[in-house]
Parts: C-alpha cells; sequence; structure tokens
C-alpha cells in the first residue's frame, strides 16, 4: 500500500472510519484495518499486538533480574547487620535518590553510550543471576560434591552464555544480542528497580531471622547462606511474589512513559508508549492510534494488579 504525505494521510482517515476498504495500487480495494490506521498508514492493531511481544520481552526479565540483584544484596544485609548492612542501605537510598526520568536521559545520550556506560553496567548487573544460582547450589548441595559440581557448571556453561551474549554482545554462536536501545532500557529499568527490591527483601529478613525455624538451623549449624537462602527466603515468599506483579505493572508503565519521550527504543518501535507518542496528533481525527496502546497498558496494569490482590489473599491464608 503506498501514501501520500503524511497530511494526506490524516485527511483521508478523517473520513474513513476502521473498517473501510484499503485503497491498492490499482486502485481497486482490498483488505481492511480492524481498528484503522495510523498517520503511516500502519495497521493499528497489529503495532499493538507486536508491542506487547516489546513490552512482554522486556518488563517480566527487567523484573526478574531486579529481584535477583535486590535478593543477592538484601538477604545479606538482614541477616548478618552491621557495616554491610550500613553500606549496602545507604548505596540503595542514593540510588532511589536519582530521578528516574534523568538517569534515562543521561543513558541516553550520545556521548555516554559511546562511553560504554550501558554495557558496563550491564557487565555488573547480569552477574547477579549468576552469583545468586551459584550460591543457591552450593549451600543447598555441598553435602553432596558430584550433584553439586554438575549443577554449577551447568549454571556457569549456560550462564556464561547468555552473559556475554547479552551484555557484552560477544555471544559465539552469534544466537544472543539485545539492541542498544534495548539494552539501555532493560539496564535502566534493573537499576532503578534493584534498590526497591533490596529494602523490601531486608526488611523481611530483619523480621524472619529471629523465628525459631532460624534458630533451629543456626543449631544444626547450618551455614548463613543456607539459612538465608533455604529457611527465610521461602517464608517470605507470599510478599515478594505479590511485589514481583505490582513490579512487572510499575515496569510496564516505566516502559511507556520512556517510549512517549522517545527514550532508548528507535522511533520506528511498536512498543505502547511510541504508538501513544506518534499517534497523539490523531486525536482530532481518529482516537484508534492512540487509545489502542494505552488501553493496551491500562489492561495489563490492572491485570497483574489483580493478580497481585489474589496472590495476597492466599498468602494471608498461609
Amino acid at each position: 500500500i503506498s501514501f501520500d504525505p503524511v497530511t494526506d494521510v490524516i485527511a483521508g482517515m478523517k473520513n474513513k472510519p476502521p473498517g473501510t476498504p484499503l485503497p491498492g495500487h490499482d486502485g481497486t480495494a482490498h483488505g481492511y484495518y480492524l481498528l484503522g490506521g495510523d498517520a503511516l498508514g500502519r495497521d493499528v492493531f497489529s503495532r499493538a499486538v507486536s508491542g506487547a511481544r516489546v513490552v512482554l520481552a522486556i518488563a517480566p526479565a527487567a523484573t526478574v533480574f531486579a529481584f535477583m540483584v535486590g535478593i543477592t544484596l538484601g538477604l545479606p544485609a538482614g541477616y548478618l547487620g552491621g557495616r554491610l548492612d550500613t553500606g549496602l542501605t545507604f548505596l540503595a537510598n542514593l540510588v532511589l535518590a536519582f530521578p528516574v526520568i534523568l538517569l534515562f536521559f543521561l543513558l541516553v545520550t550520545p556521548e555516554i553510550v559511546a562511553m560504554g556506560v550501558p554495557r558496563y553496567m550491564a557487565g555488573v548487573l547480569f552477574l547477579f543471576p549468576l552469583v545468586f544460582l551459584t550460591i543457591l547450589w552450593k549451600s543447598r548441595f555441598r553435602t553432596r560434591p558430584p550433584l553439586c559440581a554438575g549443577l554449577i557448571a551447568t549454571t556457569l556453561v549456560l550462564g556464561g552464555w547468555l552473559y556475554a551474549g547479552l551484555a557484552w554482545d560477544a555471544d559465539p554462536l552469534g544466537l544472543l544480542a539485545l539492541p542498544p536501545g534495548a539494552l539501555i532500557v532493560f539496564v535502566s529499568v534493573v537499576f532503578v528497580n534493584a534498590p526497591s527490591v533490596f529494602r523490601i527483601v531486608r526488611g523481611l529478613t530483619l523480621d524472619l531471622r529471629s523465628r525459631d525455624y532460624v534458630a533451629a538451623a543456626q543449631t544444626r549449624g547450618e551455614g548463613a547462606w543456607y539459612i538465608m537462602l533455604w529457611e527465610i527466603l521461602p517464608n517470605a515468599r507470599g510478599p515478594l511474589l505479590v511485589d514481583f506483579c505490582l513490579r512487572i505493572g510499575y515496569t510496564t508503565i516505566l516502559l511507556g512513559t520512556l517510549g512517549f519521550f522517545g527514550l532508548g527504543l528507535p522511533p520506528e518501535s511498536p512498543d505502547w508508549g511510541t504508538s501513544i507518542n506518534a499517534g497523539r496528533g490523531l486525536l482530532q481525527f481518529v482516537p484508534f492510534p492512540p487509545l489502542v496502546p494505552a488501553i493496551a497498558i491500562m489492561s495489563l496494569v490492572l491485570g497483574l494488579n489483580l493478580l497481585a490482590d489474589g496472590l495476597r489473599e492466599e498468602s494471608l491464608k498461609d
């Protein structure tokens, strides 16, 4: 389908509601746009569905990474206390005090990108899943050396492959890579969410470390990491699951905000925030281009909030 300049498209869309046959090169009508087209003649419905893939690929994964960082640092801070707790809490408060939008503006500037700051941040943050899983297997299966060695080796091989491809774009197989824009958004979301998760995990650990099952594990001679990962963390799963669902919703809103301001992802990206920004100029003619992605964001966040409410009710029963 070929179109004249954008002004002609807008004028044509003003008189053609969704469902109007689209003219082809030969002048005949064929095909339909279920929810109309945008200023460039692209299908609004198809772009909304494609934008869902972008959001669902970044928001849950970034939340998982943020939880890995927060749990790995929050458990020892709350359980061990002392200078470690003081230092990590200060760093978390320092990050939380930094304006989020300003952080994204800094990370997308050409000078910062040329210096490789997003790559270095990814190199540090993407290490935490490897550290977390390695400590998890070591603390649980230390009395079974063959199984422990196998699990750690598998984690390091697969995790190292993912780490090299996602963080440094150095996958030897050429299968894994994050576009520069997506990497900036991903790293920024993890960096912003990790301190909040850290504070939640630290607070739960401070509350649970005085429970009887922790004292029983200490009496058995269990190590500190075993107690933190296999005694305290499972008993904190209720609040953490609720926060996980809510945080995916917050991340979705944050991604929409970043896309609306044109930060991170390229302008042609079909993500919902970029689509809202691109279609807001058409509101006086047709509401569908900005309204469809806005409703998509609202529906996803509402569903995650309802899921979090249900999980909270179940955790209260436990």
